[in-house]
C-alpha cells in the first residue's frame, strides 16, 4: 500500500536554491541555484545519500543532475541586501557618466541612449519570472536606482546648461527683451 501522507509531505517540503557554480565531468560549467531542503546544508545535501541534485540554470529549466557527474562545486557569494544599500550611499565621487558607461562630456543623446539600454538590461521587472534569489533581485533593483540617478543627474545638468545659455536655444538674453 503506498504511504500517502510520506508522499504528501515530501511534495509539500520546502526548498532553498543556493547560487552555485558546477563543473561537470565533461568540462561544462553551470550557473545557477542548486535545490536543497530548507534545513539542510549544501554539504549535508552533497554528501547525502540522493543520487541526483535538483539544479535550475539562470538561463535554462530546472533538472535533474547525477551525483557522479559533478566534478566540482563553488558556491557563489551574493552580498546581501544591506550591503547593496550601503554601496549606492556612496555618493562620494559618484560620476554620472561613469555609471552610464560614457565618456566624459558625452551629449545628452548619448547618455539617453545608454540610458535605455542600461534601463532594458538591469530593470528587475524584466527577471521577475527568472526565480532569482532575493539578493539578485535586491541588487538589479540597486542598480536600476543608480542608474536612474546618474541619468536624471546629466539631465538636471543640462537643462541647467541651457538655461544658462538662451542664445543657444534662439533667444536673446533677458536684459535685451526689456521695453525701452
Amino acid at each position: 500500500m503506498f504511504e500517502r501522507n510520506r508522499i504528501d509531505n515530501a511534495v509539500n517540503t520546502r526548498q532553498t536554491g543556493v547560487a552555485a557554480e558546477l563543473t561537470l565531468d565533461d568540462g561544462q560549467v553551470l550557473a545557477g541555484k542548486l535545490v536543497v531542503g530548507s534545513g539542510r546544508s549544501v554539504i549535508e545535501a552533497l554528501n547525502g545519500a540522493a543520487l541526483f541534485f535538483e539544479f535550475e540554470p539562470y538561463e535554462g529549466e530546472r533538472m535533474l543532475l547525477a551525483r557522479t557527474a559533478i566534478r566540482s562545486v563553488k558556491l557563489i557569494e551574493v552580498p546581501g541586501a544591506g550591503q547593496l544599500k550601503a554601496r549606492l550611499r556612496e555618493v562620494e565621487g559618484f560620476e554620472p557618466g561613469e555609471a552610464l558607461g560614457i565618456a566624459p562630456g558625452a551629449s545628452i543623446d548619448e547618455a539617453r541612449q545608454a540610458y535605455h539600454q542600461l534601463a532594458k538590461i538591469y530593470h528587475p521587472d524584466r527577471w521577475a519570472s527568472a526565480g532569482l534569489p532575493p539578493e539578485v533581485n535586491d541588487y538589479l533593483a540597486a542598480v536600476a536606482r543608480r542608474i536612474n540617478i546618474a541619468f536624471a543627474a546629466l539631465e538636471r545638468a543640462e537643462e541647467a546648461r541651457v538655461r544658462a545659455t538662451p542664445a543657444r536655444a534662439g533667444l536673446r538674453p533677458q536684459a535685451s527683451r526689456a521695453r525701452v
